[in-house]
């Protein structure tokens, strides 16, 4: 089993933020105590963010291009994996190249954008899947349900899907029975589905050599375990496995949510026109050109948080609000930050928090992202 590399303090303040909205879900974990940094010190942490060129023409294929079918475009099974390789060789070397470097003069931590490149993917995810299973809720919808409603509110079915994928963010991603049935009650999964099957299934197929193998392998067995389970629920739940694996297999801190981002895209379909599914004879095949084109989309989107979180770095030096770095760590961590909850976590009052926000703003370092007047969300 691989070891869990240590997250950046971005990513751990959000977990300690969203154990309230997981409710009893919520795993009890050690605090990590830690010296207070300066303002200087926080500055010189947040501007570590990599230097992240464009991905290389050679590692694309033509995953890219509108209108074309997927065979066409990335070819047959051994071009398909050889594309999802190189660009989840890359995506590996971003998640690798924190600011914290070993005894061996290698980086083994996480950028300090970690926490909101995943839980970005996250609401793409959840996007994708409330499409998948035919829900009214869209982007928008699904931000506003995580990031406005109070913390007692009952969840929305795309809140739901939502709140699934950004477990891979907020709570350490274990391979036990209560993390699997923690995932299963963020769906339609009935209560007697074996969850201690589940943990075995995803254990085991971590000895699968090839990483998009495991994947594969996991998604394909999950779905006899969750025979009982909507047909659309025992789909998005093999996915989410299948991130969870792929995480592990690749020594991730934590999975990104890729797989779905991409499987239901257009050029995905398969010969009779629908969507891959878990179980269909070639989907290995989907699994590589999903993963080839979700990495290489994830990648493209590491490189503008890379920017951002570069941006936010250079300007905190001239934020003048007390207790500024704290609101700095929570866009780092998450796709986006009320007022509100800023100026709870970091112990402003409500004016002080806008005030702050709008000078992120006129200074460059975070967009408003609602497009309102009021209940604004900010975020890189």
């Amino acid at each position: 089993m691989v070891s869990l590399i240590l997250k950046p303090k971005s990513t751990a303040l959000l977990q300690s933020d969203s154990d309230a909205g997981l409710g009893a879900q919520s795993s009890s974990r050690a605090t990590i105590k830690r010296r207070g940094r300066t303002r200087g010190e926080e500055a010189h942490h947040h501007s570590n963010s990599p230097q992240i060129q464009p991905l290389p023409r050679w590692a694309k294929g033509d995953a890219g291009a509108q209108g074309r079918r997927q065979d066409d475009a990335l070819g047959g099974a051994g071009d398909a994996q050889f594309f999802a390789g190189a660009a989840l060789a890359l995506l590996d070397h971003i998640l690798h190249s924190g600011p914290d470097v070993s005894s061996a003069g290698k980086s083994s931590a996480e950028p300090p954008f970690a926490g909101a490149l995943r839980q970005r993917l996250a609401l793409r995810a959840a996007t994708a899947c409330a499409r998948i299973a035919r829900l009214r809720e869209d982007e928008p919808a699904l931000r506003d349900a995580e990031h406005l409603a109070s913390f007692d509110a009952a969840l929305t079915p795309g809140g739901r899907l939502h709140r699934l994928w950004r477990l891979f963010a907020t709570r350490p991603a274990r391979l036990d029975a209560p993390f699997m049935r923690a995932a299963a009650d963020c769906l339609e999964v009935p209560p007697h589905i074996d969850c201690e099957a589940l943990a075995v299934l995803v254990r085991e197929s971590l000895t699968t050599e090839n990483p998009l193998n495991a994947a594969t392998r996991v998604s394909t067995a999950a779905l006899h375990i969750l025979d009982d389970a909507p047909q659309i629920d025992a789909e998005i739940f093999a996915l989410w496995l299948a991130d969870l694996v792929l995480a592990r297999r690749l020594g991730w801190a934590a999975p990104l949510p890729l797989l779905a981002t991409t499987i239901s895209h257009p050029s995905m379909r398969v010969a009779n026109g629908r969507r891959p599914h878990p179980g269909d004879p070639d989907w290995s095949l989907s699994v590589a050109r999903a993963y080839a084109r979700a990495a290489q989309e994830a990648y493209a989107l590491a490189g503008e948080l890379s920017r951002r979180s570069a941006m936010l770095s250079s300007v905190a030096p001239k934020l003048r609000a007390k207790k500024a770095a704290r609101v700095v760590d929570l866009l780092l961590a998450d796709d986006c930050v009320s007022p509100a909850r800023a100026a709870k976590t970091a112990g402003l009052s409500d004016r002080a928090a806008r005030r702050l926000f709008d000078r992120l703003v006129a200074l460059g370092a975070v967009r408003e992202l609602s497009g309102r007047a009021n209940f604004r969300l900010y975020g890189l």
